[in-house]
């Protein structure tokens, strides 16, 4: 438990904090990077890029499989669940190309 002392020196640095924060005054501030424009493009940084999202993943073979046929009643329960054994047998006898 934090003692009293520890509160109100907690209590101070937010109100510190809260009055020495930069105020947003219109929209254009909040999309504008706060990084120079030069390490945007990548995540060279460690920072996520605010306005784009990172390209998504190709899917794996077996993700492309397991898509492809978790519709198909062969490969379901009554109960809706995938048959996942009989789905990575039938993946590895499948031919590759």
């Amino acid at each position: 438990m934090p003692t009293k002392r520890e509160r109100e020196y907690y209590a101070m640095g937010f109100r510190d904090g809260v009055l020495h924060a930069p105020r947003v005054r219109s929209e254009e501030q909040l999309i504008e990077p706060p990084f120079p424009p030069s390490l945007t493009v990548g995540t060279t940084t460690g920072r996520p890029y605010l306005l784009k999202s990172k390209p998504k993943r190709k899917l794996s073979a077996w993700n492309k499989f397991v898509k492809a046929n978790s519709k198909k009643k062969i490969y379901r329960y009554a109960n809706g669940k995938l048959k996942l054994k009989k789905m990575g047998i039938a993946f590895r006898k499948k031919k590759r190309r």
